[in-house]
């Protein structure tokens, strides 16, 4: 490639280096207007998703997320939350010692493949409801419907199987 004394010049690092690189960047947005010339092979980590991607010749795609992404935990306190993009591929537990309600909605807009495990860590029962999103598990699939977490320290997963579609997968029961 170079040898020592060699000048390297501006072309090279933007044929050479940045190919093999991974770049970061707050969003996709700013990937975009990051980068002037997209090439196959070039990777990304994108900081509001916490995804690694990678351009495959026509788009960016995410990487094998059980492969390439550190497990994020989210500890959380509250009674009522609606999942969000934000929440992909992250762990939340829920310590809350009152019943909590974790909401799956059209707004929630999980990427098809992207995952979100939710652990019940408090006392209080921890209800999963769909709101418009379908929700399928323990042989019930709804769009409006509830499933509970089994007791304490019990866990489920939510899958997206498609746009607005989950599966919901562990320790569950349909309400």
């Amino acid at each position: 490639m170079w040898v020592a004394g060699e000048v390297l010049a501006a072309a090279d690092v933007n044929s050479y280096l940045m190919n093999q690189t991974i770049m970061r960047f707050a969003d996709a947005s700013a990937r975009t207007s990051g980068i002037a010339t997209v090439a196959e092979g070039m990777f990304s980590y994108l900081d509001d998703t916490n995804l690694l991607t990678v351009y495959n010749g026509s788009a960016w795609v995410g990487v094998d997320t059980q492969a390439s992404q550190l497990t994020t935990i989210v500890t959380e306190a509250t009674t009522s939350r609606t999942l969000a993009s934000t929440d992909e591929n992250k762990t939340i537990r829920f310590t809350n010692g009152s019943a909590t309600t974790v909401t799956v909605d059209a707004s929630t807009d999980f990427q098809v493949g992207a995952r979100a495990d939710i652990i019940a860590d408090g006392a209080g029962v921890v209800t999963i409801t769909a709101d418009t999103a379908t929700v399928a598990g323990d042989a019930t699939s709804t769009t409006s419907g509830s499933f509970t977490i089994g007791a304490q320290y019990s866990a489920a997963t939510l899958l997206c199987v498609a746009t607005d579609e989950y599966r919901l997968i562990g320790n569950i029961t349909a309400v």
